[in-house]
């Protein structure tokens, strides 16, 4: 039998939750904004970091590589995207933001004013700590000796 979560984890998971709901929702109407659909948006995030190629889209947005096949066709008719041969592997066709799809997705990035108004009023050594927690739940980083250095509550020294 498996044991059930106890009320304070519970409630963090519904906060989590919560704010993942919120930034969903920016996301899509600051995609629109930009006249785009929430998975172009996410395309266009992922190459303005770096440009891959179509299969390594398909992983990174957890579809299908027939649906980035249309993403990117669509972006592309914009002029945002570009298709080209991957320098390591001439078979193989890399997507690349165009210098407007560059422009595009660093708009999108800087609109998303969601979190930023929340995040401000928490202090410089506030956002470090929640940044370094969310790092160690998802295993991104070793973030346990800033979180034992802030003390956890319940900590015997309370």
């Amino acid at each position: 039998m498996t044991a059930r979560p106890d009320p304070l984890t519970v409630e963090v998971v519904d906060l989590i939750g919560t704010v993942v709901a919120r930034f969903h929702e920016e996301y899509e109407r600051a995609a629109a904004e930009h006249a785009l659909t929430g998975a172009q948006a996410r395309l266009l995030r992922l190459l303005a970091m770096e440009p891959l190629p179509m299969r390594k889209l398909a992983q990174c947005l957890k579809c299908e590589p027939s649906n980035v096949t249309g993403i990117v066709d669509r972006l592309e008719s914009r002029g945002l995207v570009e298709r080209r041969p991957d320098p390591a592997d001439r078979r193989v066709k890399i997507a690349v933001p165009t210098a407007e799809g560059q422009a595009t997705a660093e708009r999108l990035r800087t609109s998303l004013d969601f979190a930023r108004e929340p995040l401000g009023r928490l202090t410089a050594a506030e956002r470090t700590l929640l940044k370094q927690l969310l790092q160690r739940m998802l295993g991104l980083g070793d973030a346990l000796e800033v979180v034992e250095q802030a003390g956890e509550p319940g900590d015997a020294g309370e």
